[in-house]
């Protein structure tokens, strides 16, 4: 039962940084220009897959207790 929780924080770790990653990258096609267009360009095939399901993600309505886990850290 411990290696469930690692496991489960290895992959919300995972997903804020792939988001993080994304809205760096391609966070022209949602309003926020980060980086300039030439090297979104060069990585743009790599992630093309995976554009749909991070901007359905994004935009996604969310409640602000919704991202708050409530493990029993520290018990």
């Amino acid at each position: 039962m411990t290696g469930h929780e690692f496991a489960q924080q290895a992959m919300h770790t995972r997903a804020s940084l792939e988001t993080l990653f994304m809205l760096v990258v391609v966070g022209d096609m949602i309003g926020v220009p980060v980086l300039p267009p030439y090297y979104s360009l060069r990585v743009l095939p790599f992630v093309v897959p995976e554009i749909a399901t991070w901007k359905r993600r994004v935009l996604r309505e969310k409640h602000f207790t919704e991202d708050h886990d409530f493990d029993l850290h520290g018990v």
